[in-house]
């Protein structure tokens, strides 16, 4: 049975920093492209960043503009888990953070097109 499991969130001020973790059972993820989305109150789960398997150890990193610059998305794939490290965080990243994986080839930004999720991890950021 694949799973997901993330770990790491937490309650920050702003301008602090988060490491988020998503660690992977049941499957080895290392061709998979692997991401990270959230889901604000009221809002819908929206993409924030992606690594994809671009030969050998080298990974190819896709980001929303909302965090570029600002996290960091990188993957261990002897441990079969996913981090993303969130520095200088602002209030509007307050969310549930969520890991997923794709198992079709090609990266995608469309959290439809993602096969298994996490349960979720809050993040809040106070001002």
């Amino acid at each position: 049975q694949v799973q997901l499991v993330e770990s790491g969130g937490g309650w920050v001020q702003a301008g602090g920093s988060l490491r988020l973790s998503c660690s992977a059972s049941g499957r080895t993820f290392s061709n998979y492209v692997r991401g990270w989305f959230r889901q604000a109150p009221g809002k819908e789960r929206e993409f924030v960043v992606l690594t994809s398997w671009s030969g050998g150890n080298t990974y190819y990193a896709d980001y929303a503009d909302s965090v570029k610059g600002r996290f960091t998305g990188s993957r261990d794939n002897a441990k079969n888990t996913m981090y993303l490290q969130m520095n200088s965080l602002k209030p509007e990243d307050t969310a549930v953070y969520y890991c997923a994986a794709r198992s079709r080839l090609g990266s995608s930004r469309n959290q439809d097109e993602y096969d298994y999720w996490g349960q979720g991890t809050q993040v809040t950021v106070s001002s």
